[in-house]
Protein backbone atom coordinates (compact mmCIF):
# COMPACT_ATOMS: atom_id res chain seq x y z
CA UNK A 1 0.00 0.00 0.00
CA UNK A 2 1.33 3.43 -0.96
CA UNK A 3 2.20 5.59 2.03
CA UNK A 4 0.15 8.78 2.25
CA UNK A 5 1.63 12.26 2.03
CA UNK A 6 1.06 14.48 5.05
CA UNK A 7 0.27 18.19 4.76
CA UNK A 8 0.34 19.93 8.15
CA UNK A 9 -1.07 23.49 7.95
CA UNK A 10 -0.89 25.65 11.05
CA UNK A 11 -1.48 29.18 12.27
CA UNK A 12 -0.54 31.28 15.29
CA UNK A 13 -2.90 32.22 18.13
CA UNK A 14 -6.21 31.41 16.42
CA UNK A 15 -8.12 29.24 18.87
CA UNK A 16 -11.28 28.19 17.06
CA UNK A 17 -12.03 31.61 15.58
CA UNK A 18 -12.79 30.55 12.03
CA UNK A 19 -16.04 30.16 10.12
CA UNK A 20 -16.29 26.34 10.43
CA UNK A 21 -16.58 26.79 14.20
CA UNK A 22 -19.63 29.02 13.87
CA UNK A 23 -18.01 32.46 14.12
CA UNK A 24 -18.83 35.33 11.79
CA UNK A 25 -15.31 35.28 10.38
CA UNK A 26 -15.63 34.44 6.68
CA UNK A 27 -13.10 31.78 5.72
CA UNK A 28 -14.71 30.07 2.71
CA UNK A 29 -11.75 27.85 1.84
CA UNK A 30 -11.56 26.47 5.38
CA UNK A 31 -15.34 26.02 5.35
CA UNK A 32 -15.17 23.98 2.15
CA UNK A 33 -12.28 21.95 3.55
CA UNK A 34 -14.16 21.28 6.80
CA UNK A 35 -17.17 19.93 4.90
CA UNK A 36 -15.03 17.14 3.43
CA UNK A 37 -13.04 16.46 6.61
CA UNK A 38 -13.58 15.56 10.26
CA UNK A 39 -13.96 18.71 12.35
CA UNK A 40 -13.13 18.28 16.05
CA UNK A 41 -15.09 20.59 18.34
CA UNK A 42 -13.36 19.53 21.54
CA UNK A 43 -9.67 19.49 20.59
CA UNK A 44 -7.07 21.00 22.92
CA UNK A 45 -3.40 21.86 22.86
CA UNK A 46 -1.07 20.54 25.54
CA UNK A 47 0.15 24.04 26.44
CA UNK A 48 -1.44 27.38 25.44
CA UNK A 49 1.85 29.07 24.63
CA UNK A 50 3.54 28.90 21.23
CA UNK A 51 6.67 26.73 21.50
CA UNK A 52 5.47 24.27 24.17
CA UNK A 53 2.23 23.67 22.25
CA UNK A 54 4.05 22.92 19.02
CA UNK A 55 6.67 20.81 20.76
CA UNK A 56 3.85 18.76 22.29
CA UNK A 57 2.07 18.20 18.98
CA UNK A 58 5.24 17.41 17.04
CA UNK A 59 6.78 15.10 19.65
CA UNK A 60 3.61 13.43 20.91
CA UNK A 61 4.64 14.20 24.50
CA UNK A 62 3.72 16.66 27.23
CA UNK A 63 5.90 19.74 26.71
CA UNK A 64 7.76 19.28 30.01
CA UNK A 65 8.82 15.82 28.77
CA UNK A 66 10.41 17.43 25.70
CA UNK A 67 12.34 20.05 27.69
CA UNK A 68 10.38 22.84 26.00
CA UNK A 69 9.32 24.78 29.10
CA UNK A 70 9.24 28.18 27.41
CA UNK A 71 9.59 29.98 24.08
CA UNK A 72 12.17 28.99 21.49
CA UNK A 73 13.07 32.55 20.53
CA UNK A 74 13.68 33.30 24.23
CA UNK A 75 16.23 30.52 24.70
CA UNK A 76 14.25 27.31 25.32
CA UNK A 77 14.47 24.22 23.13
CA UNK A 78 13.60 20.54 22.95
CA UNK A 79 16.10 18.14 24.48
CA UNK A 80 15.95 15.62 21.61
CA UNK A 81 14.98 16.76 18.11
CA UNK A 82 15.21 13.23 16.75
CA UNK A 83 11.78 12.76 18.34
CA UNK A 84 10.31 15.60 16.31
CA UNK A 85 7.76 14.36 13.78
CA UNK A 86 9.70 15.84 10.87
CA UNK A 87 12.85 13.98 11.88
CA UNK A 88 11.09 10.70 12.69
CA UNK A 89 9.12 10.62 9.45
CA UNK A 90 12.26 11.53 7.49
CA UNK A 91 14.01 8.54 9.06
CA UNK A 92 11.05 6.39 8.01
CA UNK A 93 11.17 7.15 4.31
CA UNK A 94 9.54 10.58 4.02
CA UNK A 95 10.87 13.78 2.53
CA UNK A 96 10.14 16.22 5.34
CA UNK A 97 9.84 19.88 4.45
CA UNK A 98 9.27 23.16 6.26
CA UNK A 99 7.68 26.10 4.50
CA UNK A 100 7.09 29.20 6.61
CA UNK A 101 7.00 29.47 10.37
CA UNK A 102 8.12 26.97 12.97
CA UNK A 103 8.42 27.72 16.68
CA UNK A 104 9.94 24.57 18.12
CA UNK A 105 13.61 25.49 17.80
CA UNK A 106 15.80 28.61 17.86
CA UNK A 107 17.09 27.50 14.43
CA UNK A 108 15.10 25.45 11.93
CA UNK A 109 18.21 23.49 10.98
CA UNK A 110 18.14 21.83 14.42
CA UNK A 111 14.84 20.04 13.75
CA UNK A 112 15.83 17.57 11.05
CA UNK A 113 13.84 18.60 7.99
CA UNK A 114 15.07 17.15 4.70
CA UNK A 115 14.58 20.57 3.13
CA UNK A 116 13.48 24.08 4.08
CA UNK A 117 11.57 25.98 1.42
CA UNK A 118 12.50 29.67 1.51
CA UNK A 119 12.71 32.60 -0.90
CA UNK A 120 15.92 34.23 0.24
CA UNK A 121 16.30 36.12 -3.04
CA UNK A 122 13.04 37.96 -2.27
CA UNK A 123 13.99 38.62 1.35
CA UNK A 124 11.12 36.51 2.59
CA UNK A 125 12.81 34.23 5.09
CA UNK A 126 11.71 35.21 8.57
CA UNK A 127 14.17 36.18 11.25
CA UNK A 128 16.01 33.24 12.78
CA UNK A 129 14.75 30.70 10.21
CA UNK A 130 11.07 31.08 10.85
CA UNK A 131 10.96 31.97 14.55
CA UNK A 132 9.64 35.50 14.47
CA UNK A 133 9.25 37.74 17.49
CA UNK A 134 7.11 40.83 17.43
CA UNK A 135 10.23 42.93 17.78
CA UNK A 136 11.66 41.31 14.63
CA UNK A 137 8.39 41.60 12.72
CA UNK A 138 8.64 45.37 12.83
CA UNK A 139 11.69 45.27 10.58
CA UNK A 140 10.91 42.18 8.50
CA UNK A 141 8.58 41.57 5.57
CA UNK A 142 4.91 42.08 6.59
CA UNK A 143 3.27 38.80 7.55
CA UNK A 144 0.57 39.14 4.92
CA UNK A 145 3.33 39.24 2.29
CA UNK A 146 5.45 36.44 3.74
CA UNK A 147 2.50 34.09 4.29
CA UNK A 148 1.29 34.55 0.72
CA UNK A 149 4.79 34.00 -0.61
CA UNK A 150 5.20 30.86 1.46
CA UNK A 151 1.82 29.61 0.26
CA UNK A 152 3.10 29.94 -3.31
CA UNK A 153 6.26 28.03 -2.36
CA UNK A 154 4.28 25.22 -0.73
CA UNK A 155 1.86 25.07 -3.66
CA UNK A 156 4.70 24.97 -6.15
CA UNK A 157 6.40 22.13 -4.29
CA UNK A 158 3.22 20.04 -4.15
CA UNK A 159 2.29 20.63 -7.78
CA UNK A 160 5.70 20.60 -9.49
CA UNK A 161 8.53 19.38 -7.24
CA UNK A 162 7.26 16.49 -5.12
CA UNK A 163 8.76 13.21 -6.29
CA UNK A 164 8.03 9.55 -5.75
CA UNK A 165 8.93 9.64 -2.07
CA UNK A 166 6.00 10.53 0.22
CA UNK A 167 6.26 13.98 1.77
CA UNK A 168 5.63 15.47 5.21
CA UNK A 169 5.15 19.19 4.55
CA UNK A 170 4.75 21.66 7.39
CA UNK A 171 3.25 24.92 6.13
CA UNK A 172 3.22 27.48 8.95
CA UNK A 173 1.76 30.97 8.81
CA UNK A 174 2.57 34.03 10.91
CA UNK A 175 -1.05 35.10 10.75
CA UNK A 176 -3.02 35.28 13.08
CA UNK A 177 -0.25 36.27 15.47
CA UNK A 178 -0.06 39.83 16.67
CA UNK A 179 0.59 42.46 15.45
CA UNK A 180 -2.46 42.04 13.18
CA UNK A 181 -2.42 43.71 9.75
CA UNK A 182 -4.77 46.67 9.47
CA UNK A 183 -8.17 45.67 8.12
CA UNK A 184 -9.46 47.01 4.79
CA UNK A 185 -12.59 49.12 4.40
CA UNK A 186 -14.89 46.19 3.65
CA UNK A 187 -14.52 44.92 7.25
CA UNK A 188 -16.54 47.39 9.31
CA UNK A 189 -15.57 47.27 13.02
CA UNK A 190 -18.91 48.85 13.98
CA UNK A 191 -20.51 45.48 13.20
CA UNK A 192 -17.89 43.18 14.71
CA UNK A 193 -18.25 41.39 18.05
CA UNK A 194 -15.11 40.83 20.16
CA UNK A 195 -14.73 37.25 21.43
CA UNK A 196 -16.01 36.26 24.85
CA UNK A 197 -14.83 37.26 27.47
CA UNK A 198 -13.48 40.48 25.91
CA UNK A 199 -15.48 43.67 26.54
CA UNK A 200 -17.46 45.06 23.61
CA UNK A 201 -15.75 48.44 23.18
CA UNK A 202 -14.86 50.45 20.10
CA UNK A 203 -11.15 49.67 20.51
CA UNK A 204 -11.79 45.95 20.91
CA UNK A 205 -14.08 45.86 17.89
CA UNK A 206 -11.35 47.51 15.86
CA UNK A 207 -8.87 44.95 17.17
CA UNK A 208 -11.18 42.07 16.24
CA UNK A 209 -11.71 43.54 12.76
CA UNK A 210 -7.96 43.33 12.29
CA UNK A 211 -8.01 39.71 13.46
CA UNK A 212 -10.74 38.95 10.91
CA UNK A 213 -8.54 40.35 8.15
CA UNK A 214 -5.62 38.26 9.40
CA UNK A 215 -7.88 35.16 9.30
CA UNK A 216 -8.87 36.10 5.75
CA UNK A 217 -5.21 35.97 4.73
CA UNK A 218 -4.90 32.56 6.37
CA UNK A 219 -7.90 31.37 4.37
CA UNK A 220 -6.47 32.67 1.10
CA UNK A 221 -3.21 30.82 1.76
CA UNK A 222 -4.99 27.60 2.72
CA UNK A 223 -7.07 27.83 -0.44
CA UNK A 224 -3.99 28.31 -2.61
CA UNK A 225 -2.19 25.30 -1.13
CA UNK A 226 -5.24 23.01 -1.24
CA UNK A 227 -5.97 24.04 -4.84
CA UNK A 228 -2.43 23.06 -5.80
CA UNK A 229 -2.90 19.74 -4.00
CA UNK A 230 -6.03 19.13 -6.08
CA UNK A 231 -4.31 20.00 -9.36
CA UNK A 232 -1.36 17.77 -8.50
CA UNK A 233 -3.48 14.64 -8.45
CA UNK A 234 -2.16 13.82 -4.96
CA UNK A 235 -5.24 14.72 -2.92
CA UNK A 236 -6.48 11.14 -2.85
CA UNK A 237 -3.27 10.08 -1.14
CA UNK A 238 -2.61 13.05 1.15
CA UNK A 239 -3.63 13.49 4.78
CA UNK A 240 -4.34 17.17 5.47
CA UNK A 241 -4.30 18.66 8.97
CA UNK A 242 -5.36 22.20 9.81
CA UNK A 243 -4.82 23.44 13.35
CA UNK A 244 -3.36 26.24 15.45
CA UNK A 245 -1.19 26.34 18.54
CA UNK A 246 -3.65 27.77 21.14
CA UNK A 247 -6.19 30.47 21.90
CA UNK A 248 -6.31 34.09 20.76
CA UNK A 249 -3.64 36.52 21.93
CA UNK A 250 -6.06 38.28 24.26
CA UNK A 251 -6.62 38.32 28.04
CA UNK A 252 -8.08 35.13 29.58
CA UNK A 253 -7.13 33.18 26.44
CA UNK A 254 -3.52 32.55 25.36
CA UNK A 255 -1.39 31.35 28.30
CA UNK A 256 -4.50 30.27 30.25
CA UNK A 257 -5.65 26.70 30.90
CA UNK A 258 -9.32 27.51 30.50
CA UNK A 259 -10.85 26.22 27.26
CA UNK A 260 -10.49 29.71 25.76
CA UNK A 261 -6.72 29.15 26.01
CA UNK A 262 -6.33 25.45 25.25
CA UNK A 263 -9.18 25.02 22.76
CA UNK A 264 -7.93 24.75 19.18
CA UNK A 265 -9.30 24.33 15.70
CA UNK A 266 -8.52 20.84 14.43
CA UNK A 267 -9.76 19.75 11.01
CA UNK A 268 -8.44 16.47 9.65
CA UNK A 269 -9.00 15.02 6.19
CA UNK A 270 -7.92 11.44 5.61
CA UNK A 271 -8.70 10.07 2.16
CA UNK A 272 -11.44 7.47 2.33
CA UNK A 273 -12.18 7.94 6.05
CA UNK A 274 -15.82 7.03 6.75
CA UNK A 275 -16.24 10.02 9.07
CA UNK A 276 -15.22 12.64 6.49
CA UNK A 277 -17.80 15.41 6.29
CA UNK A 278 -18.86 14.94 9.91
CA UNK A 279 -18.22 16.64 13.25
CA UNK A 280 -16.77 14.95 16.32
CA UNK A 281 -17.40 16.17 19.88
CA UNK A 282 -14.92 13.64 21.31
CA UNK A 283 -12.29 14.92 23.72
CA UNK A 284 -8.94 14.95 21.88
CA UNK A 285 -5.46 16.39 22.35
CA UNK A 286 -2.78 17.61 19.99
CA UNK A 287 -0.73 14.74 21.41
CA UNK A 288 -3.06 12.35 19.59
CA UNK A 289 -1.95 13.45 16.12
CA UNK A 290 1.47 11.75 16.18
CA UNK A 291 0.17 8.22 16.89
CA UNK A 292 -2.66 8.81 14.41
CA UNK A 293 -0.27 9.68 11.61
CA UNK A 294 2.01 6.76 12.43
CA UNK A 295 -0.90 4.34 12.21
CA UNK A 296 -2.22 5.82 8.97
CA UNK A 297 1.27 5.81 7.40
CA UNK A 298 2.08 2.28 8.52
CA UNK A 299 5.06 3.50 10.56
CA UNK A 300 5.83 2.01 13.99
CA UNK A 301 4.65 4.30 16.78
CA UNK A 302 7.70 5.22 18.88
CA UNK A 303 7.61 4.24 22.54
CA UNK A 304 7.74 7.83 23.81
CA UNK A 305 4.27 8.77 22.54
CA UNK A 306 1.70 9.75 25.18
CA UNK A 307 -1.35 10.28 22.98
CA UNK A 308 -3.99 8.02 21.45
CA UNK A 309 -4.67 7.33 17.80
CA UNK A 310 -7.72 9.12 16.40
CA UNK A 311 -8.33 6.39 13.82
CA UNK A 312 -11.38 5.05 15.75
CA UNK A 313 -12.97 8.52 15.46
CA UNK A 314 -12.14 8.67 11.75
CA UNK A 315 -14.20 5.50 11.46
CA UNK A 316 -17.03 6.65 13.74
CA UNK A 317 -17.36 10.21 15.07
CA UNK A 318 -19.12 8.89 18.18
CA UNK A 319 -16.01 6.96 19.25
CA UNK A 320 -14.01 8.06 22.29
CA UNK A 321 -10.24 7.58 22.55
CA UNK A 322 -9.51 9.21 25.91
CA UNK A 323 -11.22 10.03 29.21
CA UNK A 324 -9.08 13.00 30.18
CA UNK A 325 -6.30 15.23 28.95
CA UNK A 326 -3.69 17.40 30.61
CA UNK A 327 -2.35 20.87 29.86
CA UNK A 328 0.39 23.04 31.26
CA UNK A 329 2.24 26.34 31.41
CA UNK A 330 5.68 26.80 32.93
CA UNK A 331 7.24 29.81 31.22
CA UNK A 332 5.79 32.22 28.72
CA UNK A 333 7.26 35.72 28.86
CA UNK A 334 7.51 35.23 32.64
CA UNK A 335 7.39 32.26 35.01
CA UNK A 336 3.85 31.07 35.74
CA UNK A 337 3.66 27.32 36.49
CA UNK A 338 0.13 25.94 35.97
CA UNK A 339 -1.18 22.43 35.42
CA UNK A 340 -4.68 21.20 34.57
CA UNK A 341 -6.70 18.08 33.98
CA UNK A 342 -9.83 18.14 31.84
CA UNK A 343 -12.47 15.45 31.38
CA UNK A 344 -15.58 15.67 29.23
CA UNK A 345 -17.42 17.23 32.18
CA UNK A 346 -14.92 18.72 34.64
CA UNK A 347 -11.70 20.69 34.78
CA UNK A 348 -9.24 21.27 37.62
CA UNK A 349 -6.62 24.01 37.23
CA UNK A 350 -3.83 24.40 39.77
CA UNK A 351 -1.25 27.19 40.14
CA UNK A 352 2.11 26.27 41.64
CA UNK A 353 3.89 29.60 42.04
CA UNK A 354 4.30 31.35 45.38
CA UNK A 355 2.10 34.39 44.71
CA UNK A 356 -1.62 34.83 44.05
CA UNK A 357 -1.67 37.58 41.44
CA UNK A 358 -1.99 37.55 37.69
CA UNK A 359 1.20 37.91 35.61
CA UNK A 360 0.89 40.87 33.22
CA UNK A 361 3.86 39.95 31.01
CA UNK A 362 2.05 36.74 30.08
CA UNK A 363 -0.78 38.70 28.44
CA UNK A 364 0.06 39.94 24.96
CA UNK A 365 -0.15 43.71 24.47
CA UNK A 366 -3.54 44.63 23.00
CA UNK A 367 -6.40 47.07 23.61
CA UNK A 368 -8.31 44.66 25.86
CA UNK A 369 -5.22 44.21 28.05
CA UNK A 370 -4.95 47.97 28.46
CA UNK A 371 -8.62 48.08 29.47
CA UNK A 372 -8.07 45.39 32.11
CA UNK A 373 -5.06 47.10 33.59
CA UNK A 374 -6.85 50.44 33.86
CA UNK A 375 -9.78 48.67 35.53
CA UNK A 376 -7.57 47.23 38.29
CA UNK A 377 -7.08 43.67 37.05
CA UNK A 378 -3.75 43.33 38.84
CA UNK A 379 -5.43 44.05 42.18
CA UNK A 380 -7.45 40.84 41.93
CA UNK A 381 -6.48 37.76 43.90
CA UNK A 382 -6.05 34.70 41.73
CA UNK A 383 -7.33 31.45 43.31
CA UNK A 384 -4.69 28.75 43.61
CA UNK A 385 -7.14 26.08 42.46
CA UNK A 386 -10.07 26.29 40.08
CA UNK A 387 -12.65 23.54 39.56
CA UNK A 388 -15.36 23.85 36.91
CA UNK A 389 -18.37 21.79 35.92
CA UNK A 390 -18.15 22.31 32.18
CA UNK A 391 -21.68 21.10 31.46
CA UNK A 392 -23.20 23.69 33.79
CA UNK A 393 -20.52 26.35 33.39
CA UNK A 394 -18.81 26.12 29.98
CA UNK A 395 -17.53 29.69 30.39
CA UNK A 396 -15.54 28.55 33.47
CA UNK A 397 -16.66 31.46 35.59
CA UNK A 398 -17.90 29.73 38.75
CA UNK A 399 -15.10 28.16 40.78
CA UNK A 400 -16.22 25.06 42.68
CA UNK A 401 -12.87 24.19 44.26
CA UNK A 402 -14.11 24.98 47.79
CA UNK A 403 -17.64 23.67 47.30
CA UNK A 404 -18.13 20.64 49.59
CA UNK A 405 -20.62 19.11 47.14
CA UNK A 406 -17.75 18.72 44.67
CA UNK A 407 -15.13 17.45 47.14
CA UNK A 408 -15.14 13.93 45.66
CA UNK A 409 -14.74 15.27 42.13
CA UNK A 410 -11.97 17.56 43.31
CA UNK A 411 -10.11 14.78 45.10
CA UNK A 412 -10.37 12.40 42.15
CA UNK A 413 -9.09 14.95 39.64
CA UNK A 414 -6.37 16.09 42.03
CA UNK A 415 -5.14 12.52 42.43
CA UNK A 416 -5.17 11.94 38.67
CA UNK A 417 -3.27 15.19 38.07
CA UNK A 418 -0.66 14.33 40.70
CA UNK A 419 -0.26 10.82 39.29
CA UNK A 420 0.27 12.19 35.78
CA UNK A 421 2.88 14.65 36.99
CA UNK A 422 4.75 11.84 38.77
CA UNK A 423 4.50 9.44 35.85
CA UNK A 424 5.76 12.01 33.36
CA UNK A 425 8.54 13.29 35.66
CA UNK A 426 7.13 16.79 35.69
CA UNK A 427 9.90 19.11 36.93
CA UNK A 428 7.38 20.87 39.18
CA UNK A 429 7.18 17.80 41.44
CA UNK A 430 9.03 18.51 44.66
CA UNK A 431 10.14 22.01 43.60
CA UNK A 432 10.27 24.40 46.54
CA UNK A 433 11.13 27.58 44.65
CA UNK A 434 10.81 27.41 40.87
CA UNK A 435 11.74 25.28 37.89
CA UNK A 436 14.95 26.82 36.52
CA UNK A 437 14.91 28.40 33.10
CA UNK A 438 17.39 27.45 30.40
CA UNK A 439 20.69 29.30 31.00
CA UNK A 440 20.67 32.69 29.27
CA UNK A 441 16.93 32.46 28.57
CA UNK A 442 15.12 35.78 28.21
CA UNK A 443 12.55 35.80 31.03
CA UNK A 444 10.54 38.78 32.26
CA UNK A 445 10.02 39.50 35.93
CA UNK A 446 6.60 38.88 37.45
CA UNK A 447 6.03 42.62 37.76
CA UNK A 448 6.82 43.48 34.13
CA UNK A 449 3.76 44.95 32.40
CA UNK A 450 5.07 44.76 28.83
CA UNK A 451 6.36 41.34 27.63
CA UNK A 452 8.46 43.18 25.05
CA UNK A 453 10.15 45.19 27.80
CA UNK A 454 13.62 44.65 29.17
CA UNK A 455 12.74 44.25 32.84
CA UNK A 456 14.06 40.69 32.92
CA UNK A 457 15.52 38.28 35.41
Amino acid sequence: MERPNILYIHTHDSGRYFEPYGYHIPTPNLMAFARESVLFTNAHCSAPTCSPSRAGLLSGMAPHCTGMLGLAHRGFQMNDYSRHMASYFRDNGYESLLCGVQHEAPDSAMIGYSRILAADDLGIRAARDGVVTRREEKTSVPKEVSDRQNARLAANYIEHEAGDKPFFLSFGMSNTHRIYPEHPADIDPDYVLPPFPIANTRENREDMANYIYSARIVDECVGQVLAALGRSGRADNTIVIFTTDHGLAMPHMKCNLTDSGTGVALILRVPGAPANGQVSDSLVSHLDLYPTLCQLAGIPSPDWLQGYSLVPILQDVQAQVRNELFSEVTYHAAYEPIRAIRTQRYKLIRYYDYHNQYVPANIDNCPSKSDLMRAGFLNLVRPREQLYNLMIDPAEGHNLADNPRYSEVHDTLSRQLNDWMLQTHDPLVGVLDRVPATPDAFVNTLATWDPEGYDCE
